[in-house]
C-alpha cells in the first residue's frame, strides 16, 4: 500500500523536530504544505519535490498530497506544531476515504502551546485550555462560551490565532470576557515566532494584555489564580508549595 505520512514539524526551527519527523521526511520524495511551512524546511531537506498552496486551499493540498501519494511516491503532507493540533490530521483523514490505496500515518510534533510554554517558563503546570480565536471555522459565539467556561473554572488559557488584520480587537474581546472571572493582576504571557528567528516573549497583567498587539505568530498564555512570576518566568504550581512542605515533614499522612 502507498504511503502519506502527516507530519507535525514543531514550532519552526529545525532543532525543535522531532527525530522521527525528520527521518521520515527524509526518507520522502514529496513534501506538501502550506508555503510558509514549506519555506521554514525546504533547506534541511534538499533534493525533494516541494508541493504548496496558499493558506485557504486546504482541501486542494490535501488531494494534491494523495495523488502523490497514489501515484507510488512517498509523501509527507508537513504542518507547523502538531498535525492533529488545529492542523491537518483530521481533514486528511476525511479526505483519505477517497483514496483506499494510500495508507495515513500520524506524526506528532511540538504545538504552540507547550513549545511557547518553555520559552515563557512553566505555565501549564496545570490543567489548561487552547482556544483558537480564529471565527473562520467556529462562530465567534461558540469561542465566547469556551472562553468564559474556562475562565470560570479557573484553567490556564493558551490562545493561538489571536488577531490579524481583519480580526484586530479580538484579544481585546477575549480578555474582557475572561476578566469576568478572572482578576486584572493574573499574570499573563506572550510569545511571538517560537523556535524562528525574531522570538520574543513578553509577561503582562491581564488588564496590560487587552491592549497587547498580536498577530497569527503569537501564542498567548492567560494564567489562572495561581500563576505567578519567578525569577522574570512565568509559572503555574501543580502543588502548592505548603502542601508539598507539609509532605517532606510527615505532616500528610
Amino acid at each position: 500500500m502507498n504511503k502519506l505520512f502527516v507530519v507535525g514539524i514543531g514550532p519552526g526551527a529545525y532543532e525543535q523536530m522531532t527525530v522521527r519527523a525528520v527521518n521520515i521526511l527524509q526518507s520522502c520524495e514529496v513534501i506538501v504544505g502550506y508555503t510558509v511551512y514549506v519555506d521554514l524546511v525546504r533547506e534541511h531537506f534538499p533534493g525533494k519535490r516541494f508541493l504548496t498552496t496558499p493558506m485557504t486551499r486546504e482541501i486542494e493540498r490535501c488531494r494534491m498530497a494523495f495523488e502523490a501519494a497514489a501515484a507510488g511516491q512517498t509523501t509527507a503532507m508537513i504542518c507547523s506544531g502538531d498535525a492533529g493540533v488545529y492542523g491537518m490530521s483530521g481533514l486528511m483523514l476525511e479526505i483519505g476515504g477517497e483514496f483506499p490505496g494510500v495508507e495515513v500515518e500520524i506524526v506528532p510534533g511540538v504545538t504552540a502551546a507547550t513549545g511557547g510554554a518553555a520559552v515563557l517558563g512553566a505555565p501549564l503546570m496545570h490543567d489548561f485550555a487552547v482556544v483558537s480565536l480564529s471565527d473562520l471555522m467556529t462562530p465567534w459565539e461558540t469561542i465566547e462560551a469556551r472562553l468564559l467556561a474556562a475562565a470560570e473554572a479557573d484553567f490556564v488559557i493558551c490562545l493561538y490565532n489571536p488577531s490579524s488584520r481583519k480580526r484586530s480587537g479580538y484579544l481585546q474581546r477575549a480578555c474582557d470576557l475572561i476578566l469576568r472571572y478572572r482578576s486584572g493582576d493574573t499574570v499573563c504571557g506572550t510569545v511571538s515566532n517560537i523556535g524562528r528567528e525574531g522570538e520574543t516573549v513578553a509577561l503582562f497583567l491581564l488588564r496590560e494584555l487587552r491592549d497587547v498587539q498580536t498577530d497569527m505568530f503569537t501564542t498567548v498564555f492567560i494564567g489562572n489564580s495561581q500563576t505567578k512570576v519567578i525569577g522574570g518566568r512565568m509559572v503555574t504550581p501543580r502543588i502548592p508549595l505548603c502542601h508539598i512542605n507539609h509532605v517532606l515533614s510527615g505532616e500528610e499522612k
